[in-house]
């Protein structure tokens, strides 16, 4: 009782301190990976180009559209995000183009890349829900449960999705540091899915992530030159932004789909 008491009362410091601050970082590290992605579209133009088009022989000009079409989407959608100007179509946009690349890139055969594009749009979707909160509080005083329902739903999709980023860093071995690493992890993966102590443990796997993210995906210590730079490099940033929509669930709580908000009715 101790000890969840001392959590609870550092969570609520730390969500006082950070309340006007955390919604915009937040959203910087939910579109990091769209906005690396489209200004490396940029000074790639040319490897990108050729890339699509050995792929799938579509030719100069299907490849080039392809390439701009994910320059100017992503471009756009985290320009529209930041300054929060139409966020329901840019995140609509961003959803379209995390689709056209897991097509364009063969991403549907590959079990962990598909799931750390599922967690991103899982990311997308919390942004959602978010801009539909902002967009109802000019009516605060009408609310319905049709309106809210499906943000709820949103809110409840949005952090089933994030949790599939964690169920990539499982290590299968006998080593009592990884069995560690996976029990605790997959607790707290649990605990936001269902959406208990959504906060507290979203927050703890925001300060995990990070650190494992830090680590592992150090494309800094890299030369530019070598192929493990960009790869790391795009690791990176995709986990910044799953970490950005884990943020958004610390900002924002888990919704009325949850055990949380259950817990009140009981």
């Amino acid at each position: 009782a101790i000890v969840n008491g001392l959590a609870g009362a550092g969570q609520e410091a730390f969500l006082r301190v950070t309340k006007q601050y955390l919604p915009h970082v937040a959203r910087l590290c939910l579109i990091s990976t769209f906005l690396e992605d489209g200004i490396r579209m940029w000074f790639q133009w040319s490897e990108q180009r050729d890339y699509i088009d050995s792929t799938w022989s579509c030719g100069y000009l299907l490849a080039s559209s392809f390439v701009f079409l994910n320059l100017l989407g992503q471009l756009t959608g985290c320009i529209l995000v930041l300054s929060r100007n139409f966020v329901q179509y840019a995140c609509f946009g961003l959803f379209g183009i995390i689709a056209l690349q897991t097509i364009a890139y063969s991403i549907l055969w590959d079990l962990k890349f598909l799931m750390r594009n599922l967690a991103l749009g899982g990311g997308l979707l919390l942004l959602l829900a978010e801009s539909r909160s902002e967009g109802k509080s000019m009516f605060a005083g009408v609310p319905t449960m049709r309106e809210s329902s499906p943000k709820q739903y949103m809110q409840l999709g949005g952090r089933v999705l994030l949790v599939l980023m964690f169920m990539t860093l499982l290590h299968f071995d006998a080593s009592f540091f990884s069995i560690l690493q996976n029990i605790v992890g997959t607790a707290l993966m649990i605990l936001v899915a269902v959406g208990f102590k959504t906060k507290l443990a979203a927050l703890t796997l925001v300060v995990w992530l990070f650190a494992i993210n830090v680590y592992f995906n150090a494309f800094w210590t890299i030369p530019v030159y070598k192929p493990m730079h960009d790869f790391l490099k795009y690791d990176f940033f995709q986990t910044m932004s799953v970490i950005g929509g884990l943020l958004l669930v610390v900002a924002l709580g888990p919704g009325g789909v949850s055990m949380d908000e259950k817990k009140k009715e009981w």
